[in-house]
């Protein structure tokens, strides 16, 4: 074999290599340069996108009653496509959010409670429409446990039973429930309609420390603070001296114009007659002799201690209410 007539051939392979190398180096290159210009187009969180009200209008409730209606319009717009994930949601930082809902349960307060329902069901839409239109758009993963927490959780001092039973009724009736938590929404929208503010509230028999049995609409006055507690509960003990120490409130109370009905709805009658000195002498004290409160849920006591504001036919004005706007309230009076 001619050795001459072969090294040709090797040269091209060797030329043929080089190039291919150097195609491999280039497209190596091009590559990592792509990763580096999309690491510089990184999502900037957005600011929550806030709604105002038209300018015609210039009376601070009607504003106030526009804002609760229409408060999340734009960030749940199911036309919006901006970035979620596990600290986005449609293109917000979650934090930022959370921030705002805070912001739009104040809101509530300043409302008519039934504008306020309107503005929790308009909500609950919303999250929906958005979780139907693409389920991981963060929002009913992100909202519906803040609803929970603040409007819900016996500890919250926004919380509001019949806020959140519209919600959970919404919920409820929803098709992409599951069963197990359509079960547990079915529930909670059901105890939060008893006793609703506006509707009268539900009779019960207490006994006093002589034994003598009462009921609750046997109490005539212009206004009963229903109090469910316990006796040695810290905080049932914090209201008591709230009552006793607040001069307006006193004042309710010494003129006739509030009656006070402190309710024991459990079964330790030896530990509630311990307390009968720390339970003021004018006050209706008094224990369910029936358990019926608690048995046939005439009441959803969920945490002691419980507040409760009737009218004179005693309509529900506040329903487990924090204690701080029971007493607001009755200062204000």
């Amino acid at each position: 074999m001619n050795i001459l007539k072969i090294m040709p051939t090797f040269k091209k392979m060797e030329i043929k290599t080089k190039t291919l190398s150097f195609l491999l180096l280039v497209l190596t290159f091009s590559v990592l340069l792509s990763c580096v210009q999309r690491k510089k187009e990184t999502f900037t969180p957005m600011s929550f996108p806030e709604v105002t009200p038209p300018g015609m209008m210039t009376d601070a409730q009607d504003r106030a009653d526009w804002l609760a209606l229409h408060y999340w319009d734009k960030i749940m717009d199911t036309a919006r496509t901006y970035p979620s994930d596990s600290v986005l949601v449609s293109g917000v930082l979650k934090s930022d959010v959370e921030q705002k809902f805070a912001n739009w349960v104040s809101l509530l307060d300043m409302v008519m409670h039934q504008t306020a329902e309107k503005s929790v069901a308009a909500l609950c839409s919303k999250v929906l429409a958005c979780e139907d239109r693409d389920s991981s758009s963060q929002v009913h993963e992100t909202i519906t446990p803040l609803v929970e927490t603040y409007l819900y959780d016996p500890n919250s001092p926004y919380r509001n039973e019949d806020l959140y039973g519209v919600y959970a009724g919404i919920l409820a009736s929803w098709k992409g429930i599951s069963p197990e938590m359509k079960g547990k929404y079915e529930r909670e929208a059901s105890l939060c309609a008893l006793n609703k503010v506006g509707t009268k509230a539900a009779d019960f028999r207490f006994a006093d420390k002589k034994g003598t049995v009462r009921s609750l609409y046997g109490i005539k006055s212009p206004l009963t603070l229903l109090f469910f507690s316990n006796p040695g509960c810290e905080a049932c003990m914090n209201i008591i001296n709230i009552l006793k120490g607040d001069s307006r409130i006193a004042e309710l109370i010494s003129t006739g114009r509030m009656a006070v009905l402190n309710i024991y709805i459990d079964e330790d009658i030896a530990a509630w007659r311990s307390y009968m000195p720390v339970y003021p002498e004018e006050w209706y004290n008094g224990f369910d002799p029936d358990l019926a409160i608690r048995t046939e849920t005439l009441y959803d006591v969920r945490a002691i201690p419980s507040l409760y504001l009737l009218d004179k036919d005693k309509k529900v004005i506040m329903k487990d209410a924090p204690e701080n706007k029971v007493f607001e309230y009755l200062s204000r009076m």
